[in-house]
């Protein structure tokens, strides 16, 4: 089996293969109501499997009634990401549960609920400039290319981050063309990506105690940045406005969109040369 072949080898599912037959459409839209007529519209556009249609149509149910989605685009880029694909062949039976689940090197694919939250608190429009740190499965960035055509990741851990973009590439190829959207690249998150900054908008996938200053230089004023804040197990995940006065003065405003409820998430870890050793802390 060749080195593609391998990166690729834990998503090489049977069931959840899907070829898409008509070409992507940013005005298209599944119905919502009912079940079946959304079951019957994605497989006639979108060639994906009735099982998992339904299993997605069920999690959105969930998602609407705990206040995880709110938005009608939002909505719609939920419907139209294939979750099936990120998760690991040993999981996908367990794809649309509502929690997060192993896809390997010590990491994990978010649930559903913290991504539909998440993305819907950045509030992102078509055109948005999107930086992603975390790119885990790629799940989080596909679902963000429902949103806008422009989206850049950046993952830690190098298997994983070449991992994911052979999953994208397959995608690609299988009429995903939504997918193109995204530039992915293995580096240290902590930084950003100064050369494509500015950014409308950034959402951090792992924890951390601070926000790290790259990022908030590198986010547009008037932008917002979405980050799990605090000590190992038990961050606020935070939206982060940044405002610019008259004057120039910078500042930001800080909301939880928990509401003080506490969420754990993988750490935010450093590179040292091409070593990965610890976390990022505060003043080190």
């Amino acid at each position: 089996m060749g080195g593609a072949a391998l990166l690729a080898a834990p998503f090489l599912h049977t069931r959840a293969r899907a070829s898409v037959p008509v070409p992507y459409d940013w005005n298209a839209s599944p119905p919502l109501e009912p079940r079946e007529s959304f079951i019957e519209w994605m497989v006639k556009n979108r060639g994906e499997d009735a099982d998992f249609l339904g299993q997605r149509w069920d999690r959105l149910q969930q998602l609407l009634a705990q206040h995880d989605l709110w938005d009608a685009r939002d909505e719609r880029a939920y419907l139209l990401t294939p979750r099936e694909e990120f998760v690991t062949s040993a999981n996908l039976k367990r794809a649309y549960e509502g929690h997060y689940l192993p896809i390997g090197f010590g990491v994990t694919i978010t649930g559903p609920h913290s991504v539909a939250r998440m993305t819907n608190s950045l509030n992102v429009g078509l055109g948005d400039k999107v930086l992603e740190i975390g790119t885990g499965s790629g799940y989080q960035s596909a679902y963000l290319s429902n949103l806008t055509e422009k989206v850049w990741s950046i993952e830690i851990i190098k298997p994983l981050a070449e991992r994911t973009r052979t999953l994208y590439d397959s995608l690609i190829a299988r009429g995903y063309s939504e997918y193109k959207a995204i530039t992915t690249r293995q580096a240290d998150g902590y930084y950003g990506w100064e050369e494509q900054a500015p950014f409308d908008k950034i959402i951090v996938t792992c924890g951390i105690d601070h926000i790290p200053p790259p990022l908030l230089q590198q986010l547009r004023p008037g932008g917002i940045m979405v980050i799990p804040i605090g000590p190992p197990g038990i961050q606020h995940v935070l939206k982060i406005t940044k405002q610019q006065d008259a004057d120039g003065a910078i500042s930001v405003a800080r909301s939880d969109i928990y509401d003080g409820h506490p969420e754990s998430f993988v750490p935010f870890t450093k590179l040292e040369g091409e070593v990965i050793k610890g976390r990022h802390r505060n003043g080190g």
